[in-house]
């Protein structure tokens, strides 16, 4: 659960959630980035998934309740926002694909890499993963704030 901590001189310091995403920015600033990540970063949750689903239903399904730990140790939002879009919308259309599963999540998963690198190369700076694999879950997170910062929504 996200908690606020005492700052210097008695001001609240940033949530963890906070300072994930301050952190995750730095190496996000750049438009071209950001919108390619807005869009890979799904695709990338959804075709991991797949992939793990294809392995054995229970395997996806162990992924993301493991995954669901950590965002609901961030905070109640971050937690109900990755298990609706994480978890249900990912699981439909998992399961929407059939038998088609692998070979989609394949395709999807090494594109959106791909343009995930792009977006770097183009930012001039690395993944923030590299440093810390946490933010290979605090990229969901990221773009989970841009379309709530979009919204006027607060998390």
């Amino acid at each position: 659960m996200s908690t606020i901590t005492e700052g210097t001189a008695g001001a609240p310091a940033a949530r963890r959630l906070d300072q994930l995403l301050a952190h995750y920015g730095e190496s996000h600033r750049n438009a071209t980035n950001t919108a390619i990540h807005c869009v890979a970063v799904p695709l990338i949750m959804v075709s991991l998934i797949g992939l793990l689903y294809a392995l054995h239903p229970w395997v996806a399904y162990g992924f993301l309740a493991l995954s669901m730990v950590y965002y609901v140790r961030l905070g109640s939002v971050p937690f109900l926002a990755a298990m609706v879009v994480s978890g249900a919308l990912t699981i439909v259309i998992v399961q929407a694909l059939g038998a088609d599963v692998l070979p989609v999540s394949v395709a999807v998963f090494v594109v959106a890499w791909i343009a995930q690198f792009i977006g770097h190369k183009i930012e001039g700076r690395k993944p923030s993963f590299f440093e810390d694999l946490q933010y290979l879950l605090v990229g969901p997170l990221f773009v989970a704030a841009k379309l709530f910062n979009k919204l006027g929504l607060r998390y």
